[in-house]
């Protein structure tokens, strides 16, 4: 069991600023931050620090297109973050960005102490680069044939119909996913982190005992087989992100500085509250260190992150907790399946408490992952959060109300000895907690409530009710019912904050610690009783899906991961934050039926805002050969003035259609992805009337 008196400083994965927290990050933000609120309630000194992870090309290249500037554009997604975050009661104690003054101060000093340990070379490296954009191409941004056995369609880094790993100048007919264009070879000058030179040091840190799961140390092992690979840590411009220190058109890689946000989010906190920073991050500090993310991004938590902290002088994480992805349905989370569902969308109907609840009921300390089936969350959380948990403060603390003048008694030694043990499980439940077992917490605490229900039916208070000589023996035993309840409540204050603010309400309790469980609430005047968990029904869970399913089909279609990585040790890139999810293929058509389509580049002569509609925008259209008037549903992705005199692609045979606000007389084309709506533009050259083959 932990002890109390402890100094710690967690985190979680940083979200990528490109788009909405969806359920699959929540479960890595409920897992940490149940784990921080037992800290506390065990009176821990546990500090809980995140940020928006804010550079890179992906949001880059979205701000472009959005027409407005990066420090906008994570803005506003980072507005978005927090009131989603704050939807599920994720606890933090400060909440930052990596685009900040503190981050670019750590960020650059870090890299000069690494440059001065002899740590960062310098080489040539011949890459992808887009002419038309004028930029080098991330792997992710080049699509094209495989080399080794000639599939379509792949990524610039490896093959999903193979498995062979490249680089994009060895495909066949590569094209830029960002202007079409095909890419040319340019050479450029690159910092590297040696990490080689720190392999003996990082391969006795990693088997540290109690410092990484089992399963990540074996993993880790397959890649110390092989020898470990000097780290790529530069950009070149054009770039999203700070620059390298005595360069010139050189950026960190995003993978650099997002991992020092974690110092940088603390060192805003310690300004804000007078906390001393150099306690918990010089190299000796005794504070204990936990990051809380996901697999998919063990290789830099495990590998350059402690390597780098290291060799700067700094504290390394004293553990690395990873843990599984989300499936929904049984089904990986997908936006053509309708099980990639965002935290606003669940939020608009659904509890966040219930969701809590029914992740902290599945996890475990082992790296596994977890499968949100909707009817098995339904029946669990109504079975248990209201058939077995508040069930026992209903039917009992009406009749304190109503015969006792809201006043619980004293409770007898029979009745003390009925709840010692379970005043006695406050140190199993405590270990399970402390070491990640949520799911064996949930199912221990939830036998103490099945047991409390076979008490209260064997007792039968109604039944005492009705007879005035039995009027102590009533008022002890609905006394003891919630005392029991609340005892309940102390072991699911870290799953169930909110719900647990309500009973400290119908208590008439100010505060709990873990140490609460252990003292009977007697002699105490209690509010009369409120609902605090109504069942849930399947047609709440339903309208969240149709909602969520009409919100993603007008969002953009990438994955908006916290972060990946490949599985090869030496093959990292940026472009897994922005991998595209392509929706299923649709019916197949004969080439007569594409004949028919008549497309055809039209000139955006006027763009208005339609006031009484939130997504259309009225554009008037130049075609060659007259105007056309549509209303296009790109209002959230483009406001007017940014559209007039722009060249974009219509369908100009499609049957006119009236509309409430007027007559739609064609169709533009677009894409979508996570960096939103785009739409589509011909080549420069093009004019008004030409055909689209």
């Amino acid at each position: 069991m932990c002890q109390p008196s402890r100094r710690m400083l967690v985190t979680s994965a940083l979200p990528y600023a490109n788009g909405p927290i969806h359920l699959g990050h929540m479960v890595e933000y409920i897992q940490t931050d149940i784990w921080v609120r037992f800290q506390k309630l065990m009176g821990n000194d546990c500090t809980y620090v995140c940020a928006d992870d804010a550079h890179g090309t992906p949001i880059m290249l979205r701000a472009q297109n959005e027409g407005i500037t990066p420090e906008t554009l994570i803005g506003r997604i980072w507005q978005e973050h927090r009131r989603d975050f704050a939807g599920f009661d994720i606890g933090f104690d400060h909440y930052h960005s990596t685009h900040s003054d503190e981050n670019k101060t750590l960020a650059q000093g870090i890299y000069i102490k690494l440059r001065e340990a002899g740590l960062i070379s310098e080489k040539d490296i011949e890459q992808a680069y887009d002419p038309v954009k004028g930029m080098f191409l991330p792997d992710r941004f080049v699509k094209g044939e495989c080399p080794k056995c000639g599939a379509h369609d792949q990524y610039g880094d490896s093959c999903e119909s193979c498995g062979a790993t490249y680089s994009p100048l060895e495909m066949k007919n590569p094209v830029s996913t960002i202007t079409g264009a095909t890419p040319v070879a340019k050479t450029s000058r690159h910092y590297f982190f040696e990490l080689p030179k720190l392999q003996a040091w990082l391969s006795d840190w990693i088997r540290t005992e109690g410092r990484l799961p089992s399963q990540l140390v074996n993993k880790l092992d397959e890649w110390f087989k092989e020898d470990l690979q000097a780290w790529d840590i530069s950009r070149d411009a054009p770039y999203f992100g700070f620059e390298i220190p005595d360069t010139v058109d050189k950026f960190f890689y995003v993978w650099l500085d997002a991992p020092i946000g974690y110092i940088g989010s603390f060192k805003a906190y310690c300004d804000k509250t007078g906390v001393n920073f150099d306690d918990y991050w010089k190299a000796d500090s005794d504070v204990e260190l936990y990051h809380f993310i996901g697999k998919d991004i063990v290789y830099f938590h495990t590998l350059f992150w402690p390597s780098m902290l290291h060799a700067a002088g700094y504290r390394t994480p004293t553990a690395v907790f990873a843990h599984g992805f989300l499936t929904v349905n049984g089904q990986k989370m997908s936006k053509s399946r309708g099980t990639f569902i965002t935290a606003e969308a669940y939020l608009n109907h659904l509890p966040a408490q219930a969701l809590r609840y029914y992740f902290a009921a599945k996890l475990s300390n082992r790296v596994e992952d977890i499968d949100l089936s909707m009817e098995d969350f339904v029946q669990r959380v109504n079975s248990d959060l209201v058939g077995k948990l508040v069930n026992i403060a209903s039917r009992c603390s009406g009749f304190i109300q109503k015969f006792f003048d809201g006043k619980l008694a004293t409770l007898n030694a029979d009745h003390m000895a009925i709840l010692a043990p379970y005043q006695q499980s406050s140190e199993s439940i405590a270990r399970l907690y402390e070491q990640r077992e949520f799911g064996h917490a949930m199912r221990e605490i939830m036998a103490l409530a099945d047991q409390a229900n076979a008490w209260i039916a064997e007792v039968a208070p109604w039944q005492l009710a009705k007879d005035e000589q039995k009027r102590e023996a009533l008022h002890q035993s609905a006394s003891l019912a919630i005392n029991l309840f609340r005892v309940l409540m102390v072991y699911l204050n870290p799953v169930l904050p909110d719900m647990a603010n309500q009973a400290r309400a119908f208590l008439q309790e100010s505060d709990w610690n873990w140490q609460s469980a252990q003292t009977a609430l007697e002699n105490h005047r209690i509010a009369p009783y409120s609902a605090l968990f109504t069942r849930l029904e399947m047609k709440q869970v339903e309208a969240m899906m149709t909602e969520n399913a009409q919100a993603v089909a007008a969002q953009p279609q990438r994955k908006t991961e916290t972060k990946s990585v490949t599985s090869e040790a030496s093959k990292v890139t940026e472009a897994t934050q922005t991998d595209f999810v392509p929706e299923a293929i649709s019916e197949e058509i004969v080439i007569e039926d594409f004949m028919k389509i008549d497309l055809r580049v039209a000139l955006i002569v006027k763009a208005e805002a339609v006031p009484e509609a939130d997504k259309l925008v009225k554009l008037t259209l130049d075609i060659g050969v007259g105007t056309r008037q549509v209303f296009a549903g790109i209002k959230s992705a483009y406001s007017p003035e940014q559209l007039e005199g722009r060249l974009t692609v219509m369908v100009a045979n499609l049957k006119p259609r009236k509309m409430r606000f007027g007559m739609s007389e064609g169709m533009v084309l677009a894409g979508s992805g996570d960096g939103g709506l785009y739409l589509l533009t011909p080549d420069s050259g093009a004019q008004p009337g030409m055909r689209v083959k």
